[in-house]
């Protein structure tokens, strides 16, 4: 807009059009022929009767046409910036420089346990892995953060963590060298059947990074904050060797929900002999765990792990595909699934001709009813009221397992809701047993944890026989039907306060959810190839522990005459066949 003179009064300027802008001029005089350059018009000659600006455009296009004559100056400036990028972009390494940028791996702080999120988007879609400093990036373009991270730090090395292709960047091409295949084996680790049937048979010990031994199988898991609830529970799973051998050797497609992915990635970690560090981070399940969960198991709250394994093992199920209805339709119903008759007698109080007592009589009608469960729940006797009068300590009470088992004998008799129940195992039974010792029970105001240790006196040898029902057509009358353990979760309530006593009340509350001191729960599982390689005489007894013993991430040893000491929670036990092997004579798992 032109300047307006001192006298001139605002109002009258409302009414002038702001001049077009300078672009617009210049190409609406170009498109009559004059066009202003440098302050003078085409067409103007000096004293000396040359067009100046005639002179300078001639010039221009003499040096454009000399760079190249086919193309104009504006197409002169985008292939100058195109080529610069083609330069930086390559689809292959310069020969004899395959493995540059190599040498600047750090593999001692790679970690792919945690959820593959973009560290700047929190996007899980293409993802990238920068094997220098161990960050997630988005996608690898000329616009991605995983470029401009290369740019930026000097960090030129990446991995895809779907496809498993190693890139190096700004350049972009593709790696293939083999010194890179145990980074990828690390990603995702992968097993042959070869492989999965010495897992029970060989006792194995690798090697980290840092030079310590670790046996696969057995190595510790992350408690992050409160997780330890799920620990314990995911590695007794682990040790299961139907869902063990699934989660090894299944593929799962593209699209397949990522509950039963996750777990089987865990899985396949927890078995890894060629891992970086010797133990494991549960992080990306437990993200999985408490979206599907809507936050009811969480890492920072300490949860009951029988009502985590609970939620946890109808979930998969369904995540595998299996059934609400018909049975054995997953690997986990057919490793745990079986089935109980339960006889309901109702109670009815009356009373008596003089009207002073009441009389209980039972229904003459039963009810009977055949249901499947995955889970046994074994009631604990009353916790006793009274003090040692020598130490004046509370009794530690003892019961023994088959004293708890006889509620399936179809003998004993439970009563609940104004109802006399009794159960009955039938035929055929799991392959293995899940055994829920209730230790805890909550009512209106507190929780509270009954003491009493379950014994055993071996952990092989478990007969079932007296528990179930006979059938002939099934299983030889009887013969007895022999279970080993497997794994053994227990809860340590030593170290909830400093003077090495525990408050029952804070741990029970704490233990099933509440407001408490913090207790930890461990797991004792079993190392069948350790067992295995003493029996054929390769391993001599004490070299190798058959039990191990694993909180969080500690791992050791443990006396298999002493599991019955602990205060347990779950058991699970492996059914053995009795079936002869050739010219052996022994029982076969």
């Amino acid at each position: 807009m032109s300047k307006r003179k001192s006298e001139e009064p605002l109002e009258l300027l409302h009414s002038k059009d702001s001049p077009a802008s300078k672009k617009a001029r210049i190409a609406s005089e170009r498109s009559r022929g004059f066009v202003h350059t440098n302050g003078a018009p085409n067409g103007y000659k000096t004293s000396n009767g040359i067009e100046i600006l005639g002179a300078a455009e001639e010039q221009e296009e003499e040096l454009i046409e000399a760079e190249d004559p086919r193309k104009s100056p504006s197409e002169f400036d985008d292939l100058e910036e195109s080529e610069s990028v083609e330069a930086l972009r390559q689809s292959k390494p310069t020969e004899g420089y395959g493995d540059l940028y190599l040498d600047t791996i750090n593999r001692s702080i790679l970690d792919f346990d945690f959820e593959k999120l973009c560290s700047v988007t929190l996007s899980n879609i293409n993802v990238y892995a920068c094997l220098v400093c161990g960050k997630y990036y988005q996608g690898r373009g000329l616009k991605s953060h995983a470029y401009f991270h290369s740019l930026e730090v000097g960090h030129h090395v990446f991995i895809n963590m779907e496809t498993k292709k190693v890139y190096v960047l700004p350049e972009g091409y593709e790696v293939k060298n083999k010194s890179l295949d145990d980074i990828k084996y690390v990603v995702d680790p992968h097993f042959s059947e070869g492989d999965v049937k010495k897992l029970d048979r060989e006792a194995r010990e690798s090697t980290d990074l840092s030079n310590n031994q670790y046996r696969p199988g057995f190595m510790g898991m992350n408690n992050i904050k409160a997780n330890d609830y799920l620990n314990v529970v995911i590695q007794a799973l682990a040790h299961v060797s139907p869902l063990r051998n699934f989660m090894l050797l299944h593929q799962f497609p593209p699209g397949a929900p990522q509950l039963a992915v996750r777990t089987s990635t865990l899985v396949r970690k927890l078995w890894n002999p060629r891992a970086f560090r010797s133990h494991v981070s549960p992080h990306e399940l437990l993200q999985e765990i408490t979206l599907r969960s809507s936050k009811r198991f969480t890492l920072t709250n300490q949860s009951d792990p029988i009502d985590f394994l609970s939620w946890f093992l109808n979930t998969l199920h369904l995540s595998l595909g299996g059934s609400k209805t018909k049975p054995n339709s997953s690997i986990i119903q057919r490793s745990f699934q079986g089935s109980l008759r339960q006889e309901s007698q109702a109670i009815t109080a009356r009373s008596d001709t003089t009207g002073d007592r009441l009389r209980f009589e039972e229904s003459s009608t039963i009810d009977m009813k055949t249901t499947r469960y995955l889970i046994l729940t074994l009631d604990l006797p009353p916790r006793p009221l009274f003090r040692d009068s020598i130490e004046a300590k509370n009794i530690i009470p003892q019961v023994p397992l088959t004293a708890l088992l006889q509620k399936y004998s179809g003998l004993v008799a439970t009563e609940k809701m104004s109802h006399r129940i009794r159960h009955r195992l039938l035929h055929p039974l799991p392959p293995y047993l899940l055994f829920h010792i209730k230790r805890f029970s909550t009512n209106k105001f507190v929780s509270e944890r009954n003491p009493t240790i379950v014994t055993f006196p071996s952990p092989r040898g478990l007969d079932m026989s007296p528990y179930v029902e006979p059938n002939p057509s099934l299983h030889p009358p009887g013969e007895p039907i022999y279970y080993n353990l497997v794994a053994h979760v227990i809860l340590d309530t030593t170290s909830v306060a400093n003077d090495g006593t525990d408050d029952a009340a804070d741990a029970a509350n704490k233990a099933v959810g509440g407001e408490g001191e913090k207790v930890n729960w461990k797991v004792q599982v079993r190392d069948k190839g350790a067992a295995s390689a003493m029996g054929k005489g390769q391993r001599r007894e004490g070299e190798v522990d058959e039990w191990v013993e694993i909180q969080d991430l500690w791992v050791k040893g443990a006396e298999k005459e002493t599991l019955f000491t602990r205060e347990g929670v779950l058991m699970i036990w492996e059914r053995v066949n009795l079936g002869r092997e050739k010219g052996k004579g022994k029982g076969k798992v």
